[in-house]
């Protein structure tokens, strides 16, 4: 088996999103892993990204100001259009 080409820090970065769906092609997941293996920036970005989804998963819609929920609701309304 040949090993798996280089991924570049970008290409970690869009693959995350895939990785915590557990959505990645083996060879996909084989090239991440093995960055992750050797690059100690993405490590703890994704170790800051898993700490980010515990956080946000133990909200609560009554955590939420309404100025928050209406600030959050607008971003994503103006990512989705993007």
């Amino acid at each position: 088996m040949s090993e798996p080409a280089h991924l570049s820090c970008q290409e970690f970065v869009e693959l995350v999103t895939d990785y915590f769906e557990q959505a990645m092609p083996r060879d996909e997941r084989e090239r991440f892993d093995a960055h992750l293996a050797v690059c100690e920036p993405c490590t703890r970005y994704l170790e800051q990204m898993e700490q980010t989804i515990r956080t946000v998963g133990q909200l609560s819609p009554e955590d939420l100001s309404p100025e928050a929920e209406s600030t959050l609701l607008e971003a994503f309304r103006g990512w989705k259009s993007t």
